[in-house]
């Protein structure tokens, strides 16, 4: 049964960190639609002055980020000691679990631009103060499936024709795929039954069933077996994202997901009282 769009959205611009002016595609309300996912930003832009400031110092706890890069660099540090930069084609899979505190600081190009996703997945229960685990991959690690019809996949976690990405062993059991469609070509892929599935236009257009999309759309998609996609007379790019849904109690302030109230305001009090890094 091909799926259905459910929603699609376009996303509204927003400033977070200490001024950077990013585009919140989801995130805002009933996070219980994209479960286990929570939040997408798409943060390209052609002016330094929208990102330059970044994200200095900040907590998270109970989800992970994930943050791909397109174009440009991103240089990162936390309290595990990992510090680096993300650049070009590179991904940043970051476990927050029980408690870490981190900084971004995007730099972009020569030219003072960057493009790049940040991606938030939630963590069940059980996992919520799991040990902290940062992954740094590079844009060299990403494997890359080509199509006779000249489909490109990038395949950052999953597995398309017995090539696996490299990102594994995470909880919600997700897909994160680069897809570039050729023109007027159809993508057509199979997907797990109750699982969440949505595709985030990144360049160029084409048809959801009978919807056209364009860069900036994302189709949220009901549940069935497969979605098909057509491109235009451009190129077709798109990030496609699957996962298995938690379905538990979501307690959401700022930077810190967990399940309930009470987690939420013992989260902020060891902060205050310097007790939320855990020891491992």
């Amino acid at each position: 049964m091909i799926r259905q769009i459910r929603q699609v959205l376009q996303g509204q611009k927003v400033i977070e960190g200490a001024g950077v002016h990013l585009r919140r595609v989801f995130g805002f309300n009933t996070p219980e639609l994209f479960d286990p996912f929570l939040l997408l930003d798409d943060f390209r832009s052609t002016n330094r002055e929208d990102f330059i400031k970044g994200f200095p110092w900040h907590p998270h706890r109970g989800i992970e980020t994930i943050t791909y890069v397109l174009q440009g660099d991103v240089e990162h540090g936390d309290s595990l000691g990992n510090k680096g930069v993300i650049s070009s084609g590179d991904v940043q899979w970051m476990t927050a679990g029980g408690g870490i505190i981190h900084q971004e600081m995007p730099k972009g190009d020569e030219n003072g631009e960057l493009q790049g996703f940040q991606l938030w997945a939630n963590l069940p229960a059980v996992s919520k103060m799991m040990p902290p685990r940062y992954r740094g991959i590079t844009s060299d690690d990403i494997p890359q499936v080509k199509k006779d019809n000249g489909l490109m996949i990038r395949i950052i976690a999953g597995e398309v024709e017995g090539v696996k990405g490299p990102a594994d062993d995470i909880i919600i059991d997700p897909e994160y795929l680069d897809c570039t469609v050729p023109p007027q070509t159809d993508f057509s892929y199979s997907t797990k039954r109750g699982y969440t599935v949505f595709i985030y236009c990144i360049g160029g257009m084409g048809r959801v069933n009978d919807t056209e999309v364009a860069d900036g759309n994302l189709v949220l998609f009901d549940d069935g077996d497969e979605v098909v996609v057509q491109s235009g007379y451009v190129p077709l790019r798109f990030l496609f994202c699957s996962g298995r849904p938690i379905e538990e109690p979501i307690a959401w302030r700022g930077p810190i997901v967990m399940n309930t109230e009470a987690e939420l305001e013992l989260a902020f009090s060891e902060l205050q009282n310097q007790t939320f890094i855990k020891k491992q």
